[in-house]
């Protein structure tokens, strides 16, 4: 271990899920999002999405560490922009720059494939999840009501 107490030792890799990882992929969503429960005052929806149908139809790419489900990365191509449906990240792998290496791998995967830009949308009040888009050169676009949120909507130009 160095200094900071994080083992070095551990290898990171991002592969893209199979139907198989749809229950891991709901129990690391319903982890990364548990503290904005009492924020909002219900679950976010990413705590009750379907991963067993989605995982057949957006794309979900898993970061590992070691062996252990660190972080995850879920697009859908929604016209010229790749949409990015959730990020999450463990609540035990939070703070080792892993949401920023899958905004990265958005990145990526939105310029092979030909799209103009990045998108997705948040809840006004995950104030933290804002800053931190922002600090990775998303804007904000818009702001709407709905029945359940203010929905602040960002998107980053390729």
């Amino acid at each position: 271990m160095d200094h900071s107490g994080k083992d070095k030792a551990l290898s990171v890799r991002i592969v893209t899920a199979s139907k198989e990882d749809a229950p891991a992929i709901a129990r690391l969503t319903r982890a990364a999002y548990a503290d904005w429960v009492p924020i909002l005052g219900r679950e976010p929806l990413p705590m009750v999405a379907d991963y067993q149908a989605l995982v057949l139809i957006h794309r979900f790419d898993l970061l590992y560490r070691g062996e252990a489900l660190a972080a995850l990365l879920e697009t859908v191509a929604k016209g010229r922009d790749l949409w990015i449906e959730n990020i999450a990240v463990d609540p035990r792998a939070q703070g080792r720059g892993y949401g920023g290496r899958l905004l990265r791998r958005a990145e990526d995967i939105a310029a092979a494939q030909g799209f103009e830009r990045l998108t997705l949308y948040t809840n006004k009040l995950m104030t933290k999840n804002i800053q931190i888009y922002q600090r990775y050169g998303f804007d904000i676009e818009r702001e709407e009501r709905t029945q359940v949120a203010e929905v602040v909507y960002m998107a980053k130009t390729l």
